[in-house]
């Protein structure tokens, strides 16, 4: 299932994360999950939050650079191991994943992944009945 993700480009100085916080806190968008990748100069915010349009509209009116992207989200077993078979299957079907990360919503371990080629990721989940979460899952 491909839902819709917030990236947010940073500045890697003091307090530059926690303005973008605070904004969503303002308008009382909930993050669900949150990751950073960065390097000594810029850091790229990635979220999953409870309604990413207006996340997005909020955030470039306070000068922020960002942008949507879909990814897949997936439910996986919480044990040693399951999010390696998950990722064997793409590697099977020659699918490049850019980028991964995973989180604990509740009872669930989620797994989100942005594949090279989203439709053909979708094939692989829907071929071994691999169990997607939706953006709505995510808000309950």
């Amino acid at each position: 299932m491909k839902i819709r993700q917030v990236s947010v480009f940073l500045e890697n100085k003091t307090g530059h994360l926690n303005q973008v916080l605070a904004v969503l806190a303002r308008n009382k968008i909930n993050i669900n999950a949150l990751t950073v990748a960065d390097s000594s100069d810029y850091g790229l915010l990635r979220m999953l939050v409870s309604n990413p349009m207006q996340a997005v509209e909020v955030l470039k009116a306070e000068h922020f650079t960002v942008r949507i992207h879909e990814v897949l989200s997936l439910e996986m077993d919480a044990e040693p191991g399951s999010m390696s078979h998950i990722l064997d299957l793409f590697t099977a079907a020659d699918i490049c994943i850019e980028y991964v990360y995973a989180f604990s919503f509740g009872s669930k371990s989620i797994l989100i992944i942005r594949p090279n080629d989203c439709d053909k990721a979708i094939e692989v989940v829907n071929l071994n009945n691999l169990k997607s979460i939706s953006e709505h899952d995510l808000s309950i």
